[in-house]
């Protein structure tokens, strides 16, 4: 989640690939057609949108923000089995955790809409928004203070 931090507060996703769905994984995971180029340009194209949003939020002196914590509602966590959501091997998944940062002496968060679980390791999948209606980016559920967790499901 670090590495996600760095992006936001920096405002440059590549700084946020390592918390990112693995490319490998994801031709793995998908039965579609041309799962790396859905990768490239659907699923970390919307991660760079996404990331200049919340960059967005943070404002003027962004860098000054600090990672508080994340929240992940560990509870909430779910097996996908195979052949939902154009699967084709099962994973855990969780949605709605919260990253949680400190800014100008103010408590204030985002939603982190979809973490993946591959080989053991956690890793967001949709940062902003598992479904979109334009090519945008979008913050997660901004909030002063903590936030709230969710809603769970989700693919």
């Amino acid at each position: 989640m670090t590495d996600l931090w760095m992006a936001v507060r920096t405002g440059k996703p590549r700084y946020g690939r390592p918390a990112f769905f693995p490319l490998a994984a994801y031709t793995q995971v998908k039965a579609i057609p041309a799962p790396a180029a859905d990768w490239h340009h659907r699923l970390f194209g919307d991660f760079r949108l996404d990331v200049a949003a919340a960059h967005a939020l943070l404002g003027k002196n962004a860098k000054s923000a600090r990672l508080v914590r994340v929240i992940v509602p560990a509870g909430e966590a779910s097996w996908i089995v195979p052949g939902v959501c154009a699967n084709s091997a099962g994973y855990w998944h969780v949605a709605g955790a919260r990253g949680v940062y400190r800014k100008g002496g103010r408590i204030r968060s985002f939603g982190i809409a979809s973490l993946i679980s591959w080989r053991g390791v956690w890793y967001v999948v949709h940062f902003g928004a598992v479904l979109r209606s334009s090519a945008a980016g979008v913050v997660d559920q901004p909030a002063t203070g903590t936030g709230v967790t969710g809603p769970p499901g989700g693919c």
